[in-house]
């Protein structure tokens, strides 16, 4: 049975989603190092159709979703799953310098390992920041089995304001304690995570990247959602993304981590679309 309800207590429903999905971890073994996946399963009558695979931001990890896979596995009906990039989190670290590829190679090289690992087949691709870009990228690499693709504070284009954002976050991490709060999630690789996103947004090599080519060969629907308030980039993005196959959704009084700042909306918005979207799982 899925689960509609809400609660205005917030603690309150974090717990309650908590308890009604069972979680299991899992690791993935590929050619450069082994993976760090998770999965959220709705307890009483299990799963119902595609799962939602989840792809974190540039600091991101498994861990730094918290509450929301959870969450989104309650309110949805479906199993929720995510997992570390290789260099994130629990993961293993990468072997050298991110590519400048690197939105476009995750997807085509990790959803067939996940498929293989979790057992599915469709499957709803969602991503934050970056990662909502990588969902896009996967869509279009595996159009027949992608049926839907929600992006939140997605990039689909480098924006200036995204580059200040950056650059922002470049001068915090001159103090240590910032990069110390990053190593709680991604142990001694934290330097690597942080030079890897701030060292690929700002090089002059990466200026000219977007996602147009990879949403003229998304064919599910798109749901774009967006902060009014996302400090790393302004609503056209989620405009462009959802230009030809998808729908906007801006968050009023949102920032660029829905998914910690208002995730009970955040979840629901999505649980809607899917609702609309997909009826028959």
């Amino acid at each position: 049975m899925r689960r509609k309800g809400h609660s205005a207590q917030g603690d309150f429903v974090i717990s309650v989603a908590a308890s009604m999905c069972s979680e299991e971890t899992r690791w993935i073994e590929t050619e450069a190092g082994r993976l760090f996946s998770a999965a959220w399963t709705p307890q009483d009558d299990g799963a119902d159709g595609a799962p939602i695979v989840l792809f974190h931001d540039s600091l991101g990890s498994v861990a730094l979703w918290r509450s929301f896979p959870a969450r989104l596995a309650t309110v949805t009906g479906r199993r929720v799953i995510a997992y570390d990039r290789l260099g994130f989190g629990r993961s293993d670290p990468h072997p050298g310098k991110l590519e400048f590829d690197f939105i476009a190679r995750e997807g085509r090289a990790v959803l067939p390992r996940l498929a293989a690992t979790f057992g599915f087949g469709d499957f709803v691709a969602c991503g934050h920041s970056v990662g909502g870009s990588m969902a896009i990228e996967t869509s279009a690499a595996f159009p027949d089995t992608c049926r839907a693709t929600i992006t939140i504070a997605a990039q689909a284009f480098v924006e200036p304001k995204t580059l200040e954002g950056i650059r922002v976050a470049q001068r915090e991490f001159e103090d240590p304690a910032n990069m110390e709060r990053l190593a709680k999630y991604h142990g001694d690789k934290a330097p690597w995570v942080a030079d890897a996103w701030i060292g690929t947004w700002l090089s002059p090599a990466f200026a000219g990247w977007t996602l147009d080519d990879a949403l003229g060969r998304v064919r599910c629907p798109v749901l774009a959602i967006h902060g009014d308030e996302d400090e790393y980039g302004s609503p056209a993005h989620a405009h462009r993304i959802a230009e030809n196959r998808g729908t906007v959704h801006i968050l009023a009084g949102t920032g660029h981590v829905p998914h910690r700042e208002c995730e009970e909306v955040l979840s629901t918005v999505i649980a809607r679309f899917l609702e609309i979207t997909l009826p028959s799982g």
